[in-house]
């Protein structure tokens, strides 16, 4: 099904209870708990906000999205809109209102299936916001690991809360190092490392996340008896806030101001923060599913409605808005989750926990959860993505470079932005540049200037297309083919109208135009000579026919075969023929004679039969070819690993000239004919030789009957002998080599006789 439909209607995509998928959801959790706290912290909001976002975000959206890997929660690339909209609203309470009301058109864009706008986010940005986040990982990750826990987890900026730069957070984490902290974040990143390369730790169903977390818990609880330096305070821990009740708990809560539900500077907020959930949503949805193992596809359109359904929820209960989170959804894939399962039961977790058990998590170092952070970053800016994007050319590898830099350096949406704008320019420069694809065709009437139009044509290509159609000269002949087109923009309508009308001949340049659609009242027609006609058939000489012929294999082997109107050479050719040449060719289905030599309706006469023999019913039809039709050139043409000839070569080896292939009553004639040109000594040690020496000793047989067909053809027939004499005509052989599609020409001086190779005999 396309990513850009879906129904409504369609169950959701069942899963099956897995333990590992419930583990994974374990790791998220540890992982997702610091990030919405510090989310909120960084949004000026309440902690218990971010709290709340991340328990309808993996509950409520992970039961109704489509996407199987993806984790929903407070995201860190909202904290600037958010806290810029707190601050312009007045109060947390009508910042929910709007939240409630963006939630609400993001539903309303599921169903108007918005969704299919992600189709069109280039896979550099995308590959550059993972390796971005990755980075700022990776940066942000290290002062907590080292116990300097200044800046919130969950800030991703590179303005800080604490109006650091994250490089001069790591100049300052330098004075400030925590040798407890220092000591569980080293050892855990160590731990993380060995695992993934110890195969036995690697299948274990425990993942080493998880193992990282209690290695955590217990060391701090003994650093905490060993006292100074390696005691861990308090504020190197999770901090959640602690309610002695559930009813403690919901007091926690905010609710909506629905008073204030006419303010204009609420709808103005509602709609940017849809507008930036939503495409950062799209954004991270494509980028999780690039790292999916199974690399399944979630329908956009359908996470933009369990998107809306969660921001409304959300905002009634008093959390942050929701999107879709590549850091959680990238440690749900690295811990091995493989349905919506992980993340649903991330967010049951974090719902229980903090209102259960909220002093059991206040005991986790936030070192080891961001030693896990960090291994993740590195997994996400691995050197050989970086290599990839540097193989696909530089108009992959700079949107991708300053994807990251501008996201490293600013925030997500900025960055992708910023992204998103040098690839559209390059993909406007290659489409400005290159609008039409521009070859001349050696047709028989002549040289063709063969403008092939791309599929879609803009008036941005304008200034381009006038370049090549000014590049004909004079005398020259011009195709405008449109085959391929889908849209061609007015203007180009018009410009190429006033060129095949007026500027074309006032320059006498003669202008032929091809397949256009209806609507753009542009008709047919081919003004040059793509068929042989009486004149030229006249002008030609045998050397220019051949060379013809040599050119239109070439063509064939290089699949750019010559444009041709065949209804016009139908209606061309009716009234009468003039070949160029006849061609004397075995029937083996791969050689098509038409075909090979690129040649159009009544270039050629084909005269096809087993082993490209010459007996006079053949003879008969080349003469009328040659002295009657006008033909020029006779090509007697045999091929590799023929048929006929390794039957005759074969009922000569075995010592029966008359013997046939069962079936064939007709045959023996035609394999006496070839067997004209074998020598019986060499055929002695054939059934001893091996497949492959066999088949050079065939090739070399059909070489030998193809220059004793040209024989026969001129002692045989007088006319033919004349025509030669007189030079009107030629004849030659010709080899085509059915693996190729090359065909090698010769006169019959030239061939060898067919010989056995000493090392072959000597084996036999």
């Amino acid at each position: 099904m396309n990513r850009e439909y879906f129904d409504i209607s369609t169950p959701r995509t069942p899963f099956s209870i897995s333990p590992r998928d419930m583990v994974a959801g374990v790791v998220v959790f540890l992982v997702a708990l610091p990030l919405c706290l510090g989310v909120a912290l960084a949004s000026d909001a309440p902690l218990i906000s971010g709290v709340v976002a991340g328990i309808v975000g993996g509950i409520l959206v992970g039961l109704l999205s489509g996407s199987h890997s993806s984790v929903s929660g407070p995201a860190a690339g909202l904290t600037a809109v958010v806290a810029a909209q707190i601050h312009s609203l007045g109060s947390f309470e009508t910042f929910l209102l709007a939240v409630v009301l963006a939630g609400i058109i993001q539903i309303v864009l599921g169903f108007a299936r918005a969704g299919f706008l992600s189709a069109f986010i280039p896979s550099s940005v995308i590959k550059g916001l993972l390796a971005a986040i990755g980075i700022i990982l990776i940066i942000k990750q290290i002062p907590h690991i080292f116990g300097h826990d200044g800046d919130p987890e969950g800030d991703f900026a590179y303005v800080q809360v604490d109006q650091q730069s994250p490089f001069s957070e790591l100049a300052l984490m330098i004075n400030n190092i925590h040798l407890g902290a220092a000591t569980i974040g080293l050892l855990s990143i160590a731990l993380l490392f060995t695992w993934d390369r110890v195969k036995l730790l690697k299948k274990s169903p425990v993942p080493s996340p998880l193992i990282v977390v209690m290695l955590g818990v217990v060391l701090a609880r003994v650093f905490q008896e060993l006292g100074a330096p390696w005691a861990i305070g308090q504020g190197h821990f999770v901090q959640v806030p602690v309610a002695e009740s559930f009813g403690g708990f919901m007091e926690f809560l905010s609710r909506p101001n629905f008073a204030e539900i006419f303010n204009p500077a609420v709808h103005v907020a509602a709609i940017t923060i849809a507008a930036v959930a939503s495409l950062e949503t799209l954004l991270n949805l494509e980028a999780v599913d690039k790292i999916d193992p199974r690399q399944r596809c979630s329908p956009p359109s359908r996470e933009l409605l369990a998107q809306g359904v969660g921001n409304t929820v959300a905002g009634l209960l008093g959390g942050l808005p929701i999107t879709s989170v590549i850091v959680r959804s990238s440690v749900n894939v690295n811990a091995g989750g493989r349905t919506k399962l992980a993340t649903i039961t991330h967010g049951a977790l974090l719902l229980f926990c903090v209102v259960m058990l909220p002093e059991w998590l206040n005991i986790i170092p936030l070192s080891c959860l961001a030693a896990i952070l960090f291994v993740t970053g590195v997994k996400l800016a691995s050197p050989s993505l970086a290599r990839q994007m540097w193989a696909g050319g530089r108009s992959v590898f700079i949107p991708f470079v300053v994807t990251v830099l501008a996201i490293v350096l600013t925030d997500l949406l900025i960055g992708v932005l910023i992204g998103l704008a040098v690839s559209i320019g390059f993909i406007l420069g290659n489409n400005v540049k290159r609008p039409v694809r521009r070859y001349v065709e050696r047709h028989l009437g002549g040289d063709v200037l063969h403008i092939q139009l791309s599929n879609q044509v803009s008036f941005l290509n304008k200034a381009a297309l006038t370049k090549v159609l000014d590049s004909a000269r004079p005398g020259e002949q011009v195709l405008v083919d449109a085959e391929n087109t889908d849209y061609i923009d007015p203007d180009i309508v018009d410009l190429l109208c006033d060129f095949s009308q007026r500027t074309g001949p006032a320059r006498g340049v003669a202008v032929s135009m091809k397949g256009f659609r209806d609507w753009h009242q542009i008709d047919d027609q081919i003004q040059y000579v793509d068929h042989s006609t009486r004149e030229l058939q006249t002008a030609m000489t045998p050397a220019q026919v051949l060379q013809i012929l040599k050119d239109g294999n070439k063509r064939f082997r290089k699949g750019h075969q010559l444009t041709r109107d065949m209804s016009r050479l139908i209606n061309a050719t009716a009234v009468g023929q003039h070949p160029l040449a006849v061609i004397v060719g075995c029937i083996d289905s791969r050689v098509p004679a038409e075909l090979i030599f690129d040649a159009g309706v009544g270039d050629i006469f084909v005269v096809r039969v087993a082993g490209n023999i010459a007996p006079d019913k053949v003879l008969g039809s080349v003469e009328y070819a040659c002295a009657i039709a006008g033909a020029k050139l006779v090509v007697v043409m045999g091929h590799t690993r023929c048929g006929a000839v390794t039957a005759a070569v074969n009922a000569l080896a075995a010592g029966d000239p008359n013997g046939r292939p069962a079936g064939c009553e007709h045959v023996t004639g035609i394999l006496r004919e070839i067997q004209e040109s074998i020598d019986p000594e060499l055929i002695q040690a054939f059934p001893q030789l091996s497949p492959a020496e066999q088949e050079r000793i065939v090739n070399q047989v059909a070489l030998q009957n193809t220059a004793y067909s040209i024989k026969s053809l001129q002692s045989k027939s007088q006319s033919l002998a004349r025509l030669v004499g007189e030079g009107r005509i030629a004849i030659v052989g010709a080899m085509y080599d059915v693996a190729t599609g090359g065909i090698e020409f010769f006169s019959e001086d030239d061939v060898p006789a067919p010989t056995i190779e000493p090392a072959a005999l000597a084996r036999v």
